[in-house]
């Protein structure tokens, strides 16, 4: 069946990404050296990626649980209880955000397309319909030689994957910033609907019970994706291409629709996507949470290429495939649903009371070893970290013309117009989108009910530079006023926590802060972390990104007449409900006009932000449209308001500070004269401070004495993308 296996030597050991002290640990665990198979088990179960050994200690401490919490963290996907349909059933939402990056880098179309594969099967291995998808992308500068190709290439593959298999991409964000020159960032997000009582779960149960292998063929494609994704770039990058995994998204959809017909017999006692670490993982993960041992016979396992290791089925990350358990007495129902949507249904296995996991090959034992070792034993550090030192003071800012500064925001990739991105996109396919890319979180029905969903990706990663601490609070921050701002009570988050190499003190305290920031935004804000993904080593010869700690988060609305609209009409009031005082340390206007980059992060109220979100959705009635106001202030936040209505805007304010300041607890919001009254009277009863800051209406941008044509300034920001990248 296959040749004899390689020696154990050092070098082969450092190529699997196990330090010394780790390979010393396995040879106390068995009592014996490894072979080459058992090797490549163990890189794969003690990387990185797949064992959280930098970041376990911290991940504890995150607030997970909520009377709307159905499955937190450690499953595929978190799983929050959204109430009744019409016919009494009690509904679910499946969510979860995940990184492709390491693969996106080295080839963009297959990368991004299999991360959303990937965060797909997430999805709807635990029962659930995916609705929606987002997309959270970071690149380097625009004129750095490789960010055109990785554009192009990441947004084609989303597309490509995403339309083929038939999910509406509702929303997220696209940055740019050249920390990302050497390691772009490609995090994928899914949400689907299940019965809540009716979530499948990974765990495996009952001694004898057959494996199952379901979906596509294995294939060499993605050997060794897992330990790559664990491991900082350098000039041998053109090698680790062979680690990118290859996907159909016409099987995927075949796969999703075989699986549900599946769970529908009752067959599955667990299932589990073979993702990072293939068929390795989704196994010692399903033993490992059912107390078993897995016996697995690679004869039986289908190849779609001759003469296959048993090392390389392992740890082949061939897309669009499942593992299961089943009661064998289904076997025959269940094989003829595979059959019937022409996908691969082969027993590979079984479940076994002994902690073993035994693979067997050409009749020869390929891997002994203790099941619960491989998971249970894995390495965790708590690595030392340094708390990131307080940004230099911010200096003076020039005063500028508040029409030459917008102009300077809009004609930057980073606040241009994302149509160039969206528009390849699907957004309505399954025809139950009611918010559209650009104007906002992304909304969605919820079949057989009044409800809808709506959904948001955030972070700024020159805020958690700044102060991780501050950073993480805001991005939990920014994501509850997005979904405020629709009308959606914020019901739950999950992130997505891209870094550089923890091994370094300085990004260990990146992260550290980051993640308690997040906590205490998540407990105030009443937004536990259900399901999420982390991504180390986001490094090329030692340079680290931005730390980005996305938050991908869910809400609710009982009904879609609760929608807010997102766009004003003229002669309406423009207000900002919030306090402004004129914040422009680690600006949009600093970074973009001055290329600068100092001063610290806005401070986030955690009290305000919760009592401005839930005051906004009391008083939906009295507002027609309302944003939040983040990046570039009140300016940006008017002008992209007034923008996409294709009316004018007038700001009462000429100084810097206030328009274009980022203070945080702040939404911009257009009401009728009358409306506007009854809402500063309302707020004044409340405590909440409210300012009239303008009006929208006529043919231009108005900020003080400054204005420009609306028309030429609407053709700059929807311009950018096009001429960057074709």
């Amino acid at each position: 069946m296959s040749g004899p296996e390689p020696e154990i030597t050092e070098s082969l050991i450092e190529a699997h990404g196990l330090k010394p002290d780790e390979y010393q640990r396995i040879l106390d665990l068995l009592g014996r050296a490894p072979t080459f198979t058992e090797l490549g088990i163990f890189s794969a179960m003690w990387n990185e990626h797949c064992s959280y050994k930098s970041s376990k200690k911290w991940l504890r401490t995150l607030p997970t649980s909520g009377a709307q919490v159905i499955c937190g963290p450690g499953e595929n996907a978190g799983v929050v209880d959204i109430g009744p349909d019409s016919e009494g059933n009690r509904l679910a939402v499946v969510f979860k955000m995940e990184s492709h990056n390491h693969p996106s880098y080295i080839e963009p179309h297959q990368g991004a397309a299999t991360g959303v594969g990937g965060i797909l099967r997430d999805v709807f291995t635990m029962g659930a319909r995916p609705i929606a998808a987002m997309n959270a992308l970071s690149f380097g500068e625009t004129a750095h030689p490789r960010t055109a190709h990785l554009v192009r290439g990441v947004v084609e593959g989303i597309g490509h994957y995403g339309n083929a298999f038939g999910v509406p991409n509702i929303g997220g964000e696209v940055r740019f910033d050249a920390a990302y020159n050497g390691n772009c960032l490609v995090n994928a997000f899914a949400a689907g609907i299940a019965r809540a009582d009716s979530i499948f779960y990974s765990a495996a149960s009952g001694v004898g019970m057959p494996v199952v292998y379901l979906g596509a063929k294995t294939g060499r494609d993605g050997v060794g994706g897992a330990t790559m994704a664990s491991a900082e770039f350098d000039d041998t990058i053109e090698e680790k291409r062979p680690t990118v995994q290859v996907g159909d998204p016409f099987t995927e959809k075949r796969l999703l629709e075989a699986c549900l017909e599946l769970m529908e017999t009752g067959a599955v006692i667990s299932i589990q996507d073979m993702g990072a670490a293939g068929l390795t993982c989704s196994a010692v993960e399903m033993g490992d949470k059912g107390d078993l041992g897995i016996r697995l016979d690679l004869d039986r396992v289908p190849c779609r290429e001759e003469g296959m290791t048993a090392y390389e089925m392992m740890l082949s990350e061939s897309q669009e495939r499942m593992l299961m358990v089943l009661h064998p007495e289904k076997e025959d129902q269940a094989r003829a649903v595979f059959e019937k949507w022409d996908l691969d249904f082969a027993l590979v296995g079984e479940t076994i009371a002994e902690d073993r996991f035994l693979v067997m090959h050409g009749n020869e034992t390929k891997a002994d070893l203790p099941l619960k070792a491989l998971s249970g034993e894995a390495p965790e550090y708590d690595r030392p970290w340094e708390p990131t030192p307080a940004p230099e003071p911010l200096g003076d800012v020039p005063g500028i013309d508040p029409i030459d500064a917008l102009r300077a925001l809009i004609s930057s990739p980073n606040y241009a117009h994302k149509g160039w991105v969206w528009e390849q996109y699907d957004h309505m396919v399954l025809a139950d989108t009611l918010r559209a890319p650009g104007l906002g979180a992304g909304i969605v029905r919820v079949h057989g009910t009044g409800k809808a969903l709506a959904f948001t990706a955030d972070v700024t990663p020159r805020y958690v530079r700044a102060d991780p601490m501050q950073g993480g609070r805001q991005a939990v921050a920014e994501a509850f006023r997005n979904l405020c701002a629709v009308g959606a009570r914020p019901l739950a988050a999950t992130d997505n926590l891209n870094f550089g190499n923890p091994e370094k003190p300085e990004i260990m305290g990146q992260l550290v802060g980051a993640i308690k920031g997040i906590g205490a935004a998540c407990k105030v804000l009443d937004m536990p972390i259900v399901s999420g993904n982390v991504s180390l080593y986001n490094e090329t010869d030692g340079a680290a990104i931005l730390p980005t700690p996305t938050i991908g988060a869910v809400g609710l609305l009982e009904s879609a007449e609760e929608i807010i609209p997102a766009l004003p009409a003229s002669g309406q009031i423009a207000l900002v409900i919030g306090a402004t005082t004129g914040h422009l340390g680690q600006s949009a206007l600093l970074a973009e006009v001055f290329n600068r980059s100092e001063g610290a992060a806005p401070p986030v109220d955690l009290g305000a932000e919760r009592r401005h979100g839930e005051f906004l959705r009391e008083h939906r009635a009295l507002i027609t449209a309302a944003t939040d106001i983040s990046d570039g202030g009140l300016a940006l936040a008017a002008f992209e308001m007034a923008a996409n209505a294709g009316i004018g805007v007038t700001l009462d304010a000429a100084d810097t500070a206030t328009l274009f300041g980022e203070d945080q607890a702040r939404y911009l919001v257009a009401c009728g004269f009358d409306q506007a009254e009854s809402l500063m009277v309302a707020a004044g009863r409340r405590g909440i401070p409210v300012a009239s800051v303008g009006r929208f209406g006529g043919n231009s941008v108005r900020i003080g004495n400054a204005q420009a044509p609306l028309a030429g300034l609407i053709d700059t920001w929807h311009g950018v993308f096009a001429a960057h990248f074709g």
